[in-house]
């Protein structure tokens, strides 16, 4: 696959979890207004966003193929270690946008902008830590 269809491949599937991530923001927001709402669904949105994320690039980026369970289950742990950084990035982005400006359309804003960032940074992670034989061929 070409460098340049591999970058629009990762763009898209990083703006389809970010989407995942911020659609299921806004349920839990909508569905829990209650303590700590914020903090829940930014908790529970970056779930959904990981795994979709996970998916995706396992099987349309690196391409790889997982041999069990038990190797399926230590690349995703590897896969949401690499993103323990890059969480860090987006929920302070967002959580600052949110104290900042205090509206709704801010806090989604600093999300973008974080995840964004986030993930430019983790494919490198990604290539090198978590799928490295594909990172090869």
């Amino acid at each position: 696959m070409s460098a340049i269809r591999l970058a629009l491949r990762y763009t898209a599937f990083a703006a389809s979890a970010t989407l995942v991530n911020l659609l299921t923001q806004e349920t839990v927001i909508r569905l829990y207004a209650g303590s700590y709402a914020l903090y829940l669904s930014i908790g529970i949105g970056t779930i959904t966003g990981l795994v979709c994320k996970y998916i995706l690039d396992k099987r349309y980026i690196f391409a790889y193929q997982t041999e069990s369970h038990q190797d399926n289950l230590g690349r995703f742990l590897a896969y949401t270690l690499t993103g323990g950084f890059t969480t860090a990035l987006f929920w302070g982005l967002e959580l600052s946008f949110e104290y900042w400006y205090g509206t709704r359309l801010a806090r989604y804003t600093g999300a973008v902008i974080g995840l964004s960032i986030g993930y430019a940074v983790k494919y490198r992670l990604d290539k090198h830590f978590v799928f490295p034989k594909q990172a090869e061929s």
